[in-house]
């Protein structure tokens, strides 16, 4: 919260303070803040377009703050919103001669004709709102940085805290009661029986979908394997499942592979068509049809790439607050955590260990924040390969930090035996494990664990049901036939 101070008995913003004595006036768009209210009072799509973009203490002026806060709440009770609405609940409250009476808000009725570019206007507010904030964090960090007394370390984790806060664009959370949490754990539980017990995102995946019944919000899923497992193979394959058959929008940072090898991958998968043809150009007539005629669905799929290379947690957190915010994004991928960094936080010692284990606290905490799902691949320690017998990977190979298996809901691993030169599984049946793989669960903080084997196509790239799997490659080889 803002620091004030009083004179007179009247508290006043610091930054303002700091604004007069240097002869400045705080940033402020006055004049938009009196058309976007006004735009709300007379035009419902207004409210809609405008409502999760601002809050009240983004307005300059304490009477728009008062003005905005009634019209938020009459929002929330989905209750009507105009002149007389608003002017009935500002009275109830006491507010109506605070913001100028009934005068002032049909002054603001007045001033625009409809809610056109209402939405460049709130942004514009919610941009000098935020010149405000750093201001006045500014001014924080100067004063606090003059305290000999003050740890280094403790200023440079609250000021990146302010920053986070104003990167969101949001004030933190909460605590909420009991009563309304019962509401929607009673809603969420309805929603559920709807969904045949569905409860998170589906896969596509039949089996993993069961045990997980899908990704689930707030969950932090760790994807484990050696390379060349098919780590981000299994990931194209769940995204495109997810884009295509279920709709849910889907974010995939990228740090190893450009967006372009990325999508040329999720078209070999779609189209059939292997990823060297498609690199090569190398086509026939009727390939060139089926490309064209299968990448349609993949072209109108959300899915949104970003191959931004050694990206800290930092602008991670930047990027996919505002692609939730913008494109309602419904999961985020990351390829993979080891290629992240810290940012400026690793800038005065520690090691790698201590920097995976702050990047994976982050990453949890981005999923609570913004409520989705967040997949990151993870690389194996070499151990799995020293190790006799089985290579089946243990929690105990995680790379770097065992943070990463603390933090995670969910910790999985890809075990491929072919790679390794195997041709049977290790069961009693001794079964062909000839293109298959096994995804194994091995640590479920809120289910079951199990190890769920999974077709693998390799010169597509693609993982799909094993059941589903040899069928759909039957019918590709004699469409192609």
């Amino acid at each position: 919260m803002e620091k004030t101070q009083s004179f007179s008995g009247k508290k006043i913003d610091k930054a303002k303070i700091i604004s007069l004595e240097k002869g400045k006036i705080p940033p402020q768009a006055v004049d938009l803040e009196e058309a976007v209210l006004g735009a709300m009072m007379i035009d419902k799509k207004g409210i809609d377009d405008v409502i999760d973009i601002l809050h009240p203490d983004a307005f300059y002026e304490l009477k728009h703050q008062e003005i905005y806060r009634v019209i938020y709440d009459l929002f929330q009770e989905s209750k009507p919103i105009d002149l007389l609405t608003v002017s009935n609940a500002l009275r109830k409250n006491a507010k109506l001669d605070l913001v100028g009476g009934d005068f002032h808000l049909i002054r603001l009725t007045q001033k625009v004709a409809s809610s056109a570019h209402i939405e460049f206007h709130a942004r514009i507010i919610l941009q000098k709102y935020i010149q405000r904030r750093l201001i006045s964090i500014s001014s924080d960090i100067i004063e606090n940085a003059y305290d000999e007394t003050a740890d280094v370390f403790d200023l440079l984790d609250n000021a990146e805290a302010k920053l986070f806060e104003v990167t969101q664009g949001n004030l933190k959370k909460s605590s909420e009661g009991a009563s309304d949490l019962v509401k929607q754990a009673l809603t969420k539980i309805q929603e559920i029986s709807n969904k045949e017990g569905m409860s998170g995102l589906a896969t596509g995946f039949t089996k993993l979908d069961a045990i997980t019944s899908g990704w689930q919000p707030s969950d932090l899923i760790i994807i484990a394997a050696r390379p060349g497992m098919g780590k981000t193979a299994f990931v194209i394959s769940m995204a495109k499942n997810m884009a295509i058959d279920f709709n849910h929008a889907v974010a995939v940072f990228s740090l190893e592979m450009s967006s372009v090898q990325l999508i040329t991958r999720m078209i070999s998968s779609e189209t059939g068509l292997t990823s060297e043809k498609l690199r090569k150009g190398n086509l026939e007539p009727h390939e060139w049809e089926q490309l064209n005629v299968k990448v349609k669905r993949l072209s109108d799929a959300p899915i949104f790439i970003d191959d931004t290379p050694s990206l800290s947690i930092f602008d991670l957190r930047a990027k996919a607050r505002r692609l939730v915010s913008q494109h309602n994004v419904r999961i985020i991928v990351i390829d993979y955590l080891q290629l992240m960094t810290a940012g400026n936080n690793n800038k005065g010692g520690g090691n790698r260990e201590q920097e995976i284990s702050m990047i994976s606290r982050n990453l949890k905490a981005l999923a609570k924040e913004l409520e989705v799902p967040v997949i990151a691949l993870s690389q194996l320690s070499r151990a799995v390969e020293t190790r006799g017998g089985s290579k089946r990977p243990l929690l105990s190979d995680l790379r770097e930090s065992g943070a990463i298996e603390q933090d995670a809901d969910i910790v999985s691993f890809i075990f491929r035996p072919e790679y390794y030169g195997m041709t049977e599984w290790d069961d009693d049946e001794h079964t062909p494990c000839e293109g298959q793989g096994e995804f194994i669960i091995a640590k479920h903080r809120n289910g079951g664990l199990d190890n769920i084997r999974l077709k693998f196509t390799g010169h597509l790239a693609k993982f799909s049901d094993l059941e589903e799997g040899f069928s759909s490659e039957f019918q590709s080889s004699m469409n192609t036939d």
